[in-house]
């Protein structure tokens, strides 16, 4: 498995595991409510089970945010290569490894570091569509392609 592979693989099981732990604590929230209302009564009980419902649409818009993060890193095939920047691609520029998927947190593999990023973040959006020996700038920075995998 390339290097492409394991980084796809890695934020897959990662958006994977944040939706299955923000379920758990849906389902956990839903159990309290439940067991709050058999015991309780009058205004504290109201104001308990209006706090739990806040909290379970927290948690769901959270949820939203990992699914449309999945269903990006769904899209991604790691074994195309393009000669241009786009949806998918590892870039290395300025020596860093960019990863054009989704916005998602910087990670560590084979003991490199790579940074994931959204094609519509202000670095995602100058890179989109530049080829190997392209140079742009962001927020004063001029950064050089180097490699696109």
């Amino acid at each position: 498995m390339n290097l492409k592979h394991q980084i796809l693989a890695y934020y897959q099981q990662q958006v994977d595991d944040r939706i299955d732990a923000f379920k758990d604590m849906i389902a956990a929230l839903t159990e309290d409510a439940s067991n709050d209302a058999k015991g309780s009564a009058g205004d504290k009980h109201e104001t308990a089970l209006s706090m739990m419902h806040l909290e379970q649409e927290k948690l769901n818009h959270k949820i939203g945010e990992f699914i449309e993060q999945k269903s990006v890193l769904e899209k991604i095939n790691p074994d195309i290569t393009s000669v241009k920047i786009s949806l998918g691609s590892l870039v290395t520029a300025n020596g860093l490894l960019l990863f054009v998927s989704a916005a998602l947190p910087k990670i560590t593999i084979e003991g490199k570091s790579v940074i994931a990023l959204s094609p519509q973040s202000p670095l995602g959006q100058k890179m989109m569509g530049m080829q190997v020996g392209s140079t742009f700038e962001v927020n004063g920075t001029k950064y050089l392609v180097q490699e696109i995998e």
